[in-house]
């Protein structure tokens, strides 16, 4: 990990010498000095992975580079506050005339450099001999170590790595018998890691559990159970019986009426709400019997047959919630189940025959596998760590790491600790780039579903993905996951609306607890733990660089002072839970920031969240209207802006000269908003996400939109029809489109020809109202590109059927429809939807 550390330190000195070379004058060279010392030092510590565990000294010296290379990272950071400084506030690099001129300010950072350079140089002088690559980098090219990674089969699911057909027919056939009876629960019990979810997960999906039910609901309760979080999020479900909540949802007002409510208003609303239902709601990974005397007066007897489903690794929990209800218990799995799931996973199919078949590798995987003692999770995560060996000597390594840690462990502690030594193996195997990226999902609480495109924002704006003209850095982050997903350390929660793509992740509590646990280890990232009667967290500088906070309360007030603060995250529910922070400027060096807050009047940001100049990602939340200071303009290393609003907002136009930025997307949560006012200096080149942009008389001035080479997913607001075909056609030019989503405010005659011409667009949605009065050319959705995977249709209000067009779209998978057709009557021909067709007979 300490690897990862120092290539972090040298990405951001690398950033220095780019960005802020102006500014370095006669230290330059002793900056680049100091990138060549740490890159060195880069060498010596993947040498180190392996010894690390074994000798105190040899412990200390490598927390010592990593010491190092943070005040490294402290001194560039500082200075390129003073260079940001220097510029003023409109961005404008303007001459020396300031007390900056002054040699003092160069001078002090070349002897922090000097200092900083000089301990190094001393480590280096006491460390054993090392090999350094022929290339003098050896594993430290992200490039390298992206060619090792193997090829990920994704859609390979979770679902197939364990045989579970037994469990889930008696699962199956617990659910579905009609008994009539108040709080029926059939129960998964196992230990961690057996795989009580991926059954649960697996009966919850299936097709004849789903048209049983009127209602299905799933919940994580985990150690930390939250009654008020659990019923909101059920009621949510029963208003909102989509998936997508964004196109099937109860109104805004509605919404704001739920979350205002008080538990014991919210308890009577859910009970309600499903008492004429037949309604399954699963409850995972529940530890206490308490827990589910609070939440169960919120489930009424229903309809005749309806269920909750529990899992949970204490049977006791699952015998006093329904003493009339048998547990389903999963057992561990026996030798040859065992060695068969090993072979799946540890042999590529190509050398399935071969390898399997080999003495030596037989002796080798069995002996190890036997330390798993038959739990599922240990053997996937042994398997796939396995794979990446392709050798009897390697295998023998791995086998040599287990057991001889093993053997330090009182007897009755071998068990679970050869589980653990697996998971930290696999850990320690990972390719240096990956361990922070694992390490940073420690941040998420407990079975918390983890949105794909969040974290791989969130990974660049830590650093953990380069810049670098080869590959997109969400290109990278993705092969990143994908990776960590095929070594079974990440599993897959949901697939997105291409059905192969990963769309939401989690991590399996056995390897959070890993993950938790190294990342304090090793100074990486700590979670700080709301006071159970107190609204106020405290920050102080001996706390590590990157912290997330877990609050119990709808409120979090934040105070005292963090000058080396990189990370303030803050994964919870923004909707249940408001953090407020009265001083940005105690926060300099700050990269990630989440914000939410609740009022009934405008927000005015504060003017000093300008003054974060590393600030590379920022989320806002508000429930009404928001004002951003004129200074986030000055946020020039800002690659996510992400804003939601409930009724309106005021964007300086600073923000479009904003160079690196990546990812725009400001949101309403009011259909009837549009969005921003497009912006003639806004051409950026880094733009991949752009949402929503208000089209009004200056739509395509100059082609700038032509510059978004990178444009991936785009959202327009247009306020006149007569603009919606000139810009459609402008961005036919745009091939790595994927997604557009478009909002009509006027619609006569509106032309939509262009996107017949939109051969990459795989999701499209379509939100206002479109006339199609008979037209002799066809149905006003006769353009629609083939290619669609994904077609929503919102408030469109068409008078004439769609499906007769909509039905012939051959690659449509999933079709949203929300008072799109005011007609009486809809028709599919038998021959319509071939994909669906497919599917059903699949």
């Amino acid at each position: 990990m300490e690897e990862a550390i120092v290539s972090l330190a040298v990405e951001r000195i690398s950033d220095l010498l780019i960005h802020e070379a102006v500014f370095l004058k006669d230290v330059k060279d002793q900056v680049e000095s100091l990138r060549a010392e740490l890159t060195r030092m880069q060498c010596f510590l993947k040498d180190a992975d392996s010894k690390f565990e074994q000798d105190a000294h040899f412990q200390n010296r490598v927390w010592e580079i990593r010491d190092l290379a943070y005040d490294a990272e402290d001194a560039i950071d500082s200075f390129i506050l003073k260079a940001a400084h220097q510029r003023g506030f409109h961005g404008i690099v303007k001459r020396f005339t300031s007390i900056f001129t002054k040699p003092y300010h160069l001078h002090k950072i070349g002897v922090q450099v000097k200092a900083i350079k000089t301990k190094l140089q001393n480590i280096s002088e006491n460390l054993p001999a090392f090999e350094i690559p022929d290339d003098g980098e050896g594993s430290s090219s992200i490039f390298k170590v992206q060619q090792q990674f193997r090829r990920t089969y994704s859609h390979v699911e979770e679902e197939d790595v364990v045989s579970l057909e037994v469990s889930t027919k008696d699962v199956m056939t617990m659910l579905m018998f009609e008994e009539d009876r108040p709080h029926a629960v059939v129960s998964i019990v196992g230990m961690g890691g057996l795989g009580k979810t991926t059954l649960a997960r697996k009966v919850y999906n299936h097709v004849d559990v789903r048209h049983h039910f009127d209602f299905l609901a799933w919940f994580s309760i985990s150690q930390q159970c939250k009654p008020r979080e659990v019923w909101l999020s059920v009621l949510k479900k029963v208003l909102s019986p989509s998936n997508d909540e964004k196109v099937l949802s109860p109104s805004n007002d509605e919404r704001e009426k739920i979350e205002k409510m008080d538990e014991i208003e919210l308890r009577r609303t859910l009970f309600d709400a499903l008492k004429e239902k037949r309604y399954l709601v699963v409850l995972d990974d529940i530890w206490r019997s308490e827990d589910w005397d609070i939440l169960k007066p919120a489930f009424p007897r229903g309809r005749k047959g309806s269920k909750i489903l529990f899992t949970t690794r204490i049977k006791n929990v699952a015998s006093r919630a329904d003493p009339w209800s048998t547990p389903v218990e999963l057992s561990l799995l026996t030798d040859d189940e065992s060695w068969n799931l090993l072979c799946r996973k540890a042999f590529p199919r190509s050398k399935m025959a071969s390898q399997c078949c080999s003495e030596e590798f037989v002796k080798l995987g069995k002996e190890m596998v036997k330390k798993c003692g038959g739990l599922p999770l240990a053997i996937v995560v042994l398997g796939c760590l396995l794979a990446t060996k392709q050798s009897v000597a390697q295998w023998e390594m791995v086998h040599k790491n287990i057991h001889g840690h093993l053997n330090e462990l009182p007897h009755q502690d071998r068990q679970y600790g050869a589980v653990n030594r697996i998971l930290v193996s696999s850990y320690n195997d990972l390719p240096y780039p990956l361990k922070p990226c694992f390490l940073y999902l420690s941040h998420y609480p407990e079975d918390r579903e983890i949105p794909k495109k969040e974290l791989i924002r969130l990974w660049i704006a830590e650093g953990f993905i380069p810049e670098n003209e080869e590959f997109l850095m969400e290109d990278l982050g993705e092969k990143f996951l994908e990776e960590l997903i095929d070594r079974s350390l990440v599993q897959v929660s949901r697939r997105d609306y291409t059905g192969t793509n990963v769309e939401t992740c989690r991590v399996h509590d056995l390897l959070r607890d890993l993950c938790t646990k190294k990342a304090r280890e090793e100074k990486f990232l700590e979670i700080i733990q709301q006071p159970l009667y107190e609204l106020e967290v405290t920050l102080a500088e001996s706390m590590l660089r990157r912290i997330s906070i877990h609050p119990r309360h709808s409120k979090v007030y934040l105070k005292g002072e963090h000058p080396k603060l990189r990370s303030l995250l803050f994964s919870q529910n923004v909707r249940l839970v408001e953090l407020c922070i009265s001083k940005y400027k105690s926060f300099k060096f700050l990269r990630v920031l989440t914000l939410a807050k609740r009022g009934n009047k405008w927000w005015h940001v504060s003017t000093e969240i300008g003054n974060l100049q590393h600030l590379r990602y920022l989320k806002l939340y508000y429930n009404d209207k928001m004002i951003l200071p004129r200074s986030i303009g000055r946020l020039k290393n800002l690659y996510t802006l992400y804003i939601k609003f409930c009724y309106d907002i005021v964007i300086p136009d600073g923000v479009f000269k904003l160079e690196r930025l990546r990812h725009i997307v400001i949101k309403s949560r009011k259909y009837s908003s549009s969005g921003f006012r497009w912006r003639q200096g806004f051409t950026s080149k880094n733009i991949e996400t752009l949402k929503f942009i208000e089209v009004d008389g200056k739509p395509v001035e100059n082609n700038a939109v032509l510059r978004w080479t990178n444009i991936q997913s785009l959202g327009i607001a247009f306020t006149r029809a007569k603009y919606v075909k000139l810009t459609l056609t402008l961005l036919t030019k745009l091939q790595r489109l994927r997604s557009v989503s478009l909002k009509f405010s006027d619609s006569s005659n509106l032309d939509l020809e262009p996107l017949s011409q939109y051969y990459h667009l795989s999701k499209l949605k379509l939100v206002g109202g479109i006339e199609d009065e008979p037209h002799p050319n066809g149905h006003v959705l006769k353009f629609l590109p083939s290619n669609i995977v994904k077609l929503t249709l919102v408030d469109c209000e068409l008078s004439q059927d769609p499906l007769a067009v909509l039905e012939k779209l051959c690659h449509l998978r999933i079709l949203y429809l929300k008072e799109a057709y005011i007609g009486s009557k809809m028709a599919c021909s038998a021959n319509g939807f071939p994909v669906a067709r497919k599917r059903v007979k699949e």
